[in-house]
């Protein structure tokens, strides 16, 4: 693996380009650079292939055929009156914007680099004067037009930031924002950057505390985040604080009208205990919260975000990862609540009573990812990887270029996967999400690598922030999450070590919780029979290694490194049924069934037809089998009484609109 320019510069130095930037408070723990990380084999390469190949050539055509792209081009050129769609579809070509600047830092294509170019000239065009860019203002969008939706005319108030609470302004900022960094942090261009900064800075200039400054916030989070990583790649500290001064303004009824529980502004955001409303509005905040505790070391933005975090582990976590139970209820406190948590223990599983948007398992991902980064704790990988395998990969299908929206745990028939959506957040939240995988397998702070993901491939790892040779390169094999035997291999020093090399670093190996006994890290969800870390296997150079987990849920090798030192984990995968905590009613009297990381469900296409109200006694006993689809063949079981199951994440991939089953009764349902 080789990496040329900037590209390689960043693998060496990270994602903080400015001067001064080690200086400044993060997080602890950093991850490997997407620019150095990659997937070479296995299951990774091939999803990261489809979406390269495949997710991302779809979305930039659907982005073509449909106006998106066009409003943005006619913008540029001041084309009044031909906006079309809805005002937050800006957002979507921003989401395809960053995902291929991931994709082009690891796989170069002048085609594709040429296609962002040119669309990053447009958005520039499209950016008024004083940096106001929102295509729908800018070609004057009619609110009394006959096709005008109801729900689209809600989100545009009649001048500038005037209805915040549904335009989502903010909202196409961030993700203008989080694309204009990517562009920057894989190339080293500023192109895109600039017109970040001039956005920001005149929500900085409009945004505030000052007399003549608005006290608001975003509707639809966003934008916080988005503005803490500009403020990593710039070191202009006003975009840190206008992330918290948004963050602040929330729930301050003292101050503005609060918008509700639904977008999280029922109450000061340092004073929230549960989770609650919107979930991928709240995974987005908790992300921003996170960000701004780390960079500014308020502890009471971490305080809150670990007691809400227990509060989804404990109580409304899906056992495939998915967060926002219900699509849309009446709170008895809050009122109306749409794509949302609605309190410990409601888990319901059905398509059409459940929701668990894929964007919610994104933001998810994305939240608990930082959750390690400043605890450094393997439970919050836990989560990650439990999301990723399940409720994350459930949402796109094998190809590539077909999309669930929500990911339901049973289904009588008929829910199938779309093309696009006319609100097509998740095809595009894919494209973006795929490629950091990754670099998301190893993190690191002065002295410790952290090996986190099972993932075939190759990573950069910082372990020295201040001394030459404090880079190492290494190669990992794995089938994983098939097998649980995983091997890591240093393969050289960074630039500047001599020929004797070697480095005294800890290394801390994850146990994944499912191979504790410990399915997620509350009591939400239990094995019937638990694993044991006993039974994990370590070794160094053929020699085995105690398999001692420590609180952190890392067994740490401490060692002095050298070139070609092989580290060999095996983690046995028994197939396991679970059980539910008896509080959650959908799954009371029912077992589900996992391997390793992978939740298995029935799908009628196997089953006869049939799926749903599948039983599966407790004491059922499984073999291995496989199912092919499409050109693929994939592990399967078979259990005693018949019924095969098949990975949650395959379901709909053959014959769409079948039944489903995720949790199994033990014996017949009267």
């Amino acid at each position: 693996m080789k990496l040329h320019g900037v590209a390689a510069a960043l693998a060496v130095a990270g994602s903080c380009a400015f001067a001064g930037a080690a200086e400044r408070l993060d997080y602890p723990i950093k991850n490997a650079s997407f620019a150095s990380a990659r997937a070479t084999g296995g299951f990774w390469f091939d999803r990261l292939e489809t979406n390269r190949v495949s997710t991302l050539a779809t979305d930039w055509a659907k982005c073509a055929e449909t106006p998106r792209i066009a409003n943005l081009t006619n913008a540029a050129a001041r084309a009044l009156g031909t906006f079309s769609g809805t005002p937050f579809d800006d957002s979507d070509v921003y989401k395809v914007m960053e995902g291929t600047a991931y994709v082009l830092a690891q796989h170069p294509d002048e085609e594709l680099g040429h296609k962002l170019d040119w669309l990053i000239g447009q958005v520039a065009k499209a950016q008024e004067p004083d940096g106001y860019l929102y295509s729908a203002r800018t070609l004057g969008f009619n609110l009394s037009a006959p096709d005008r939706k109801a729900w689209s005319v809600a989100m545009m108030g009649p001048v500038r930031w005037s209805n915040l609470s549904n335009s989502h302004e903010l909202y196409n900022l961030g993700h203008m924002i989080e694309a204009a960094v990517a562009r920057f942090e894989a190339s080293g261009k500023t192109d895109f950057l600039d017109v970040a900064r001039r956005a920001a800075d005149l929500m900085c200039r409009t945004f505030g505390n000052g007399p003549t400054q608005i006290k608001e916030t975003a509707g639809h989070q966003e934008v916080e985040l988005a503005l803490a990583k500009l403020y990593r790649a710039t070191g202009e500290r006003k975009y840190l604080d206008l992330a918290k001064f948004f963050l602040d303004m929330r729930g301050r009824k003292d101050l503005r009208t609060t918008w509700g529980a639904d977008r999280q502004d029922h109450e000061p955001v340092v004073e929230q205990k549960t989770a609650i409303g919107h979930a991928v509005r709240a995974g987005y905040m908790y992300c921003g919260m996170a960000d701004v505790a780390a960079l500014t070391g308020d502890r009471s933005y971490q305080e809150a975000i670990d007691r809400i975090w227990e509060d989804v582990v404990g109580g409304q976590l899906y056992l495939t990862g998915g967060i926002g139970a219900r699509q849309g209820f009446n709170h008895p406190k809050y009122g109306q609540m749409w794509e949302a948590f609605n309190g410990a223990y409601d888990l319901p599983n059905d398509s059409g009573e459940s929701y668990l948007e894929t964007c919610a398992a994104i933001a998810n991902m994305l939240w608990n990812d930082r959750m390690f980064r400043a605890k450094g704790d393997a439970k919050y990988i836990d989560v990650l990887e439990r999301t990723l395998y399940n409720g994350f990969l459930s949402g796109i299908s094998l190809s590539g270029d077909e999309f669930f929206y929500p990911n339901p745990l049973a289904s009588k028939g008929g829910y199938k996967r779309s093309k696009w959506f006319g609100c097509s957040c998740c095809p595009v939240n894919d494209v973006r999400f795929i490629p950091q995988v990754p670099s998301m397998a190893y993190a690191s702070k002065k002295g410790v690598v952290y090996w986190n993901l099972f993932v075939e491939g190759e990573a950069t790892i910082s372990y020295n922030d201040d001394a030459a040779g404090g880079f190492v390169r290494v190669r990992q094999k794995t089938d994983y999450p098939w097998s649980g035997r995983a091997e890591l291999v240093v393969l050289e020093p960074g630039p500047g070590a001599s020929q004797d090399w070697s480095a005294a670093v800890a290394l801390k190996v994850r146990i994944p919780g499912w191979a504790r006994g410990r399915p997620v890290p509350s009591d939400l969800y239990v094995q019937t029979s638990p694993s044991s870390a006993s039974d994990v296997s370590l070794s160094v150079n053929g020699e085995r290694v105690a398999a001692k987990v420590g609180d952190d849920g890392y067994v740490t090798i401490e060692r002095k490194w050298k070139v070609g030192d092989k580290v060999v984990l095996d983690l046995p995968m028994p197939v396991k049924r679970i059980r539910s905590n008896e509080k959650v009613a959908a799954d009371r009297g029912r077992l589900a069934v996992e391997r390793g990381p992978i939740v298995y469900c029935a799908e009628g296409f196997d089953n006869g037809g049939k799926a749903y109200g599948a039983v599966l006694p407790a004491d059922s006993t499984f073999e291995d089998t496989t199912v092919s689809i499409g050109d693929k063949t994939f592990p399967a079981l078979k259990a005693s009484n018949g019924l095969v199951l098949i990975p949650y994440f395959l379901w709909g991939n053959r014959e769409p609109g079948n039944e489903l089953q995720v949790w199994f009764a033990e014996k017949p349902q009267m």
